[in-house]
């Protein structure tokens, strides 16, 4: 199997442990030295960070939606498209367009991960003329 081909399996995986709420090798998956940065801004050092941010979220929500649109490749590095739906146990369903920003060492693992959203609820402010009108509505978290 080629490294791109590598690369996209790898993520696959990953997408795949939060649809199944099950580790299937977060530590194998992720440098032990990583760092993954989500999108609205929390920050998780190491290996064993993330394996115990994905325990401790997997008891508050359920990701019902993770679908891959598309990949890109160059060097070290790779981005996946993606759109996102979970439902939280309080209520809260959240969902989003978004891009994941990866970087790989040489064995392979991700060593950097960084998450951008993008709300999914657009629209054209100018529909009505040359004067924006902005809705009435609290921004996401992103």
């Amino acid at each position: 199997m080629d490294t791109e081909k590598e690369r996209e399996s790898k993520i696959r995986q990953w997408f795949s442990m939060w649809l199944d709420k099950a580790d299937t090798g977060i530590e194998k998956l992720f440098a032990p030295n990583a760092v993954y940065i989500e999108s609205w801004g929390p920050e998780y050092r190491g290996s064993e960070k993330i394996k115990l941010w994905f325990e401790e979220w997997n008891t508050r929500g359920t990701v019902e939606r993770w679908d891959i649109r598309q990949y890109f490749h160059r060097g070290n590095q790779t981005v996946v498209e993606w759109a996102f739906r979970c439902a939280m146990t309080n209520g809260t369903v959240q969902s989003f367009d978004g891009l994941s920003l990866i970087r790989w060492n040489e064995v392979g693992q991700i060593c950097f991960l960084q998450e951008f959203g993008c709300n999914e609820n657009r629209y054209d402010p100018y529909a009505e003329g040359e004067t924006p009108l902005f809705r009435e509505e609290q921004a996401l978290w992103f």
